[in-house]
């Protein structure tokens, strides 16, 4: 059984700010994903703000475990899709290696394919029949230079409602990484990096930048989304057990405190094969940078409401982006085009 759990806890500081003059608070108990088609049936009535509460966007994002199967992926993956499309969210957020997870480097490049290939024409079909946004968090692409480098790309791409593919964000920094006897990655061996980062892209939920996993480490790249428009950051991720339970939930809230955005974060968990246990979580946060939505263990669903007002409130009121002193330590900027080597 898919299972969610929405998270309604606030810390004291969100709580106040919430119930300040000029907001009107509205409750929403714990419910699962399989209680309420858009989680507002399980609020109770409330006179004079039900109209307002359903033009808020909702978003559902998955959890995910993936394995070199990628007909038992597509699946799992066509059925979280389709429930939330059902429950009436807009946009769909899957993890990275949503397609696969191969259990060693030559499986992995054997199973990749081009964007041009069977497997994004599936998602493209499955986001026209639900009407949805996709963000298809990390596709293992053979690029245009696969046949020169073999190397692949890990891509985060956006299809809107037609399915048609909207932006393709390649990953620019690779996880490299050596935690001696718990932790042993180096995707740089068979991955290129991307050679740029995709301005974010305006859908029904807020403007959408995307970012893939280890780019959560680097605080530059959500800056610069965020300088350019971007009101949602998404990290779709597949994080170890080792490294997502020391630095997971910490560096989220991090990014969604500094940026004051609405952070999504799409999971693997699980036993993806038989080397290879992804720490799940899937969570969002919101712009004062509390947990408002978050997954059980296993795969599943959760959803969250984007309130873009209550995101301008929070800007306006404690304007960091303003008080940034680009006079001593420069402003972080998203190059439309790379540099020339």
């Amino acid at each position: 059984m898919l299972r969610a759990v929405i998270q309604t806890h606030l810390c004291p500081l969100h709580r106040a700010f919430r119930q300040a003059p000029g907001r009107q608070l509205r409750r929403i108990p714990s419910c699962t994903a399989s209680r309420s088609p858009a989680l507002l049936s399980c609020a109770p009535w409330q006179p004079g703000i039900m109209a307002a509460i359903a033009l808020k966007p909702l978003i559902a994002v998955c959890q995910l475990t993936s394995t070199p199967d990628k007909e038992q992926n597509f699946a799992s993956c066509s059925q979280l899709i389709q429930e939330a499309a059902h429950r009436g969210a807009c946009i769909v957020f899957l993890p990275e290696a949503f397609d696969f997870i191969g259990s060693d480097m030559q499986e992995t490049l054997s199973l990749a394919e081009s964007l041009e290939g069977a497997q994004i024409q599936r998602y493209a079909g499955l986001a026209r029949e639900c009407g949805v946004w996709l963000s298809l968090g990390g596709f293992h692409e053979r690029g245009e230079d696969w046949a020169s480098t073999r190397r692949i790309y890990n891509s985060h791409l956006l299809l809107d409602p037609t399915g048609h593919v909207v932006a393709t964000y390649r990953k620019t920094h690779l996880c490299d990484v050596e935690l001696e006897g718990r932790v042993s990655m180096k995707e740089s061996k068979f991955t290129n990096p991307g050679p740029e980062i995709v301005p974010p892209v305006s859908t029904p939920a807020g403007k959408v930048g995307l970012a893939i996993c280890y780019d959560l480490r680097f605080p530059e790249i959500s800056l610069a989304l965020t300088q350019e428009g971007a009101e949602i950051l998404t990290y779709p991720s597949a994080f170890t057990v080792t490294t997502g339970s020391a630095h997971w939930e910490v560096l989220l809230r991090a990014r969604a405190i500094e940026t004051q955005c609405y952070v999504v974060a799409a999971a693997q968990t699980g036993k993806n094969h038989e080397r290879r246990t992804s720490y799940g979580h899937s969570m969002v946060v919101d712009p004062w940078g509390c947990v408002i939505a978050q997954c059980q263990e296993g795969p599943g669903l959760c959803y969250a409401e984007i309130d873009l007002g209550y995101l301008r409130r929070i800007r306006r009121e404690m304007p960091v982006c303003t008080h940034r002193r680009a006079d001593l330590y420069g402003r972080v900027t998203v190059l439309k085009k790379p540099p020339p080597p």
